[in-house]
């Protein structure tokens, strides 16, 4: 089994940059044309810390490259105030044909990457051609940092990009960052207002107490796009009042996300307009509204698909280690398990 550390992943998502859009727009086609399997993610959360949780996500992602495994992913929002990373991640990659694993590779930056890639690749085919010049960011950490860098990618003509974070030194310091990274874009940290005026909106924050209703905010554009990332920001009254995109309605409409409560308030969730990948494929329509927002919950194959095209590029450069000892060995059968029943 090969064995990629840290550096080892950010090594070869480096050099997978240009690529990775289309890795996650032909994973979104293909689980929308029925080629995957997908169990529902299991939610871990320890007794004492209920803001925190482990999830679980098996998948199978087929097509011209198949490939299946697990993501395993926690959440522990109070990281941040010690310093450290909220999340952390593993992926692990298992042989089609035997079921061994093939690798254990650090999925927290495939998981960003693949988020990021994914708002991205919505922002663009829900803004349907309309040029993006303003993008507004609520939450100054990995994610969202991630998010420009693609979307940076999708809207060449993009001017301005106005940040707020319930820490407005955050913010602050996260401008003078990107200041540095793009210096052909303005970066400004702004309140809350300021930033739900930019014509598309990536939400990515530790809150999940449905803080944000959107109807405080009239002056919003026409049109406006917003990547609800954290899934668990805005209101039920937002989601209700605007057309909503997301990956997989029976994956995103449950755990208490924002989607969830406001199927559990209407009693339906005929507010869900389509799904990403059936967009993408033509078989649904762009929805003509005045707000749409895309909600992902974060689809297991779109990390495969990434830690796949990671692993092969690994094993081209010489990645990595390669470990002996994660198969169960050799096959021998005792003379009693061979015999007869009877």
């Amino acid at each position: 089994m090969r064995i990629l550390g840290r550096e080892d992943v950010r090594t070869a998502l480096a050099d997978l940059d240009s690529t990775v859009i289309d890795l996650v727009r032909n994973a979104y086609v293909l689980h929308s044309q029925g080629k995957s399997d997908l169990p529902f993610s299991t939610f871990l959360r320890p007794l004492h810390r209920s803001d925190s949780r482990i999830i679980a996500l098996p998948a199978y992602l087929g097509g011209p490259a198949p490939v299946m495994g697990l993501k395993w992913i926690s959440s522990f929002p109070e990281n941040v105030n010690r310093g450290m990373q909220r999340a952390s991640s593993l992926c692990i990659l298992n042989d089609l044909e035997s079921g061994y694993p093939l690798a254990l590779m650090e999925g927290s930056q495939i998981s960003a990457v693949r988020t990021a890639a994914g708002a991205a690749l919505a922002s663009g085919l829900l803004n349907a051609g309309r040029e993006v010049r303003t993008i507004g960011l609520v939450g100054c950490g990995t994610i969202n940092n991630q998010v420009v860098h693609f979307l940076t990618q999708v809207h060449e003509g993009l001017e301005t990009i106005l940040l707020q974070d319930a820490f407005p030194e955050r913010a602050k310091v996260f401008a003078e960052e990107l200041a540095a990274e793009y210096p052909g874009i303005e970066f400004k940290a702004v309140t809350l207002g300021q930033a739900l005026s930019a014509d598309t909106v990536s939400i990515a924050t530790t809150d999940s107490s449905y803080w944000l209703d959107l109807a405080d905010h009239p002056n919003r554009p026409d049109g406006q796009v917003i990547l609800h990332l954290s899934l668990r920001d805005l209101s039920v009254a937002s989601v209700l009042g605007a057309a909503n995109v997301t990956d997989d309605a029976d994956h995103a409409i449950r755990e208490q996300t924002s989607l969830h409560k406001a199927e559990q308030q209407a009693g339906h969730r005929r507010f869900v307009t389509a799904e990403i990948g059936a967009l993408l494929d033509g078989t649904a329509e762009l929805p003509a509204a005045r707000t749409v927002v895309f909600a992902p919950f974060g689809l297991g194959v779109l990390d495969l698909a990434v830690a796949e095209a990671v692993l092969n590029l690994a094993e081209k450069r010489g990645l990595g280690t390669e470990v002996d000892g994660f198969d169960p060995g050799s096959h021998k059968v005792t003379s009693n398990l061979a015999g007869s029943a009877a």
